[in-house]
């Protein structure tokens, strides 16, 4: 069975891959990935914040200062709580490079046009094959308009391809006014793939306490079904590679992947679960439900459920919100 894609120019043997998460913080851990068959590794995420921070020539000015802004620096991490620091990152990308036969695609995570993009080509230097740039920023200031929120992410991606020749992907949130036209716009910044979605991990509020919590809850197969809509919008209609990432749980979230237009298929929560020889098994799934469904290809149904070749497209638009409600019996 031909498994192969290419995602960000690269050929790959299936579209399968651990997503940005501790699992690559660790190279006994992404030798392991490799051996459970991972057609790439995506590393685990460098923050603008902790660049910012080892950049800061005296720490204690900072700290005085901490709880000046909803944003301030205490909000984060210490130096020591994050798992690498930024020369940390670029030796284990070295080391990893060096370990594994794959691609590695190495993670940047940030909101600013700053100094700390310049990490994108020290990250190539490295030896990465390509970049995910992921811009999770959530607004709370009303000052704040959609168009400066796109346009700082559009000119971060600028920056970027103007230091580096390695492929970028882009990691978006859903929760755009026009997702389309900003896909466009990131296309035309030079954007080699756009990767959906990130996951928003929400605070709960401790009623007792008084305190909100940042607690972990890892995806379910429910959260599939957005990114299943968007990539449907997109494939076809922007150049770009598409990547789906949260909700990927079992072979049929890949096989719904890809028929909805995905070039790569990222999972994380799962593998957090079940640990990396996960990977095997969803290869093996799909392999066996492809020889099913006499299909000869992943590339022969890849799309075929896209808005552009969907037998019932408008169930991805509008018309799929009027039906539900209005069919609703209980």
């Amino acid at each position: 069975m031909d498994l192969s894609t290419t995602y960000l120019g690269l050929k790959l043997a299936h579209p399968l891959m651990p997503g940005a998460s501790p699992l690559s913080t660790d190279l006994d851990q992404i030798r392991r990935l490799e051996d459970a068959g991972a057609a790439a590794i995506v590393m685990h995420s460098l923050f603008e914040e902790q660049i910012a921070m080892e950049q800061a020539a005296d720490l204690a000015h900072v700290d005085a200062h901490a709880e000046s802004s909803a944003e301030a620096t205490s909000y984060f991490p210490r130096p020591e709580g994050y798992r690498l620091g930024p020369d940390d990152y670029l030796a284990l990308i070295a080391r990893v490079k060096a370990a594994v036969k794959v691609p590695v695609i190495a993670s940047l995570n940030g909101v600013t046009k700053g100094g700390w993009l310049s990490y994108a080509k020290q990250m190539q230097q490295a030896g990465a094959d390509a970049l995910e740039l992921n811009v999770y920023y959530l607004p709370t200031d009303a000052a704040v308009t959609a168009e400066q929120v796109e346009g700082t992410a559009v000119e971060m991606v600028k920056e970027i391809k103007k230091s580096v020749t390695i492929p970028v992907a882009v990691k978006l949130a859903p929760f755009y006014s026009s997702l389309p036209h900003f896909a466009h716009r990131l296309e035309a910044a030079g954007a080699d793939g756009l990767v959906l979605f990130n996951r928003f991990y929400q605070p709960e509020i401790d009623v007792e306490e008084l305190e909100v919590r940042r607690t972990l809850h890892l995806s379910t197969p429910d959260e599939l079904n957005l990114r299943l809509r968007w990539l449907a919008i997109l494939s076809g209609r922007v150049r770009p590679s598409l990547a789906v990432s949260g909700g990927v749980h079992a072979a049929t979230d890949v096989v719904k992947s890809v028929m909805a237009g995905a070039h790569a298929v990222q999972t994380v929560s799962a593998l957090l679960r079940q640990g990396p020889a996960h990977l095997k098994r969803l290869r093996e799934d799909l392999v066996r439900w492809l020889e099913e469904h006499e299909y000869e290809s992943l590339a022969q149904m890849r799309g075929s459920m896209n808005l552009v070749k969907s037998p019932d497209p408008k169930a991805y638009e509008r018309a799929n919100y009027i039906q539900i409600l209005s069919g609703w019996k209980g």
